[in-house]
């Protein structure tokens, strides 16, 4: 069954050259070194091709190393552990020049199992196309944080350590920790990623 009559004419292809990305289309580890232990993270490249692209990218560019963890949202069943570098803080003005971005922002990318593409620019209205993902925000979950209702921040992300339905469909989810969840449960705002290094 087709989640709705959505035309998806532009694909990832487009945005990696647009965006002067090396266009990634596989599976990839990463491994990420804070302040409070490692942890290990699958990052969606078949499903998110743009959003991990980028991701990696921003790996290359050394731009997370040594970057603290600048908001921690705690609610009584779920965490938010934000990263990456925030524009609101006065370091991005002096990191800004190691960024080498072509736009502060990304294309929203989610994916419907039925579809070949990942859809752009679009964000889930209705509830009941939620059921037709292929990613949901489960405990690990990595996504990059919203610069806008379409947009994705280039360079910020956050990960959340439980289930929160109420956010799928609207976020790019690009993977997910598959080892050492426990430390991302024990990150507070005064951690920091030493590096994040991209597996072999």
């Amino acid at each position: 069954m087709q989640a709705c009559n959505y035309k998806n004419e532009i694909d990832s292809n487009y945005y990696c050259q647009k965006l002067k990305f090396n266009c990634i289309q596989s599976n990839k580890v990463v491994y990420f070194k804070t302040t409070k232990g490692d942890f290990e993270v699958e990052l969606f490249g078949k499903d998110n091709p743009l959003t991990v692209s980028n991701f990696l990218e921003n790996i290359d560019n050394n731009i997370y190393v040594n970057q603290r963890f600048y908001k921690i949202i705690n609610l009584t069943q779920i965490k938010f552990i934000h990263g990456g570098v925030n524009p609101e803080n006065k370091l991005f003005i002096e990191r800004k020049q190691n960024l080498i971005k072509t736009s502060p922002s990304i294309p929203l990318e989610i994916k419907f199992k039925e579809e070949i593409k990942p859809r752009y620019n679009y964000q889930i209205k209705n509830p009941n196309e939620t059921k037709n993902l292929v990613s949901t925000f489960e405990s690990g979950s990595i996504a990059m944080v919203k610069s806008g209702k379409i947009k994705s921040s280039s360079t910020e992300f956050f990960f959340v350590t439980s289930k929160i339905p109420e956010l799928d469909g609207r976020y790019s989810i690009f993977g997910k920790i598959i080892k050492g969840l426990d430390v991302l449960k024990k990150i507070n705002k005064e951690d920091y990623i030493k590096a994040v290094q991209i597996s072999n």
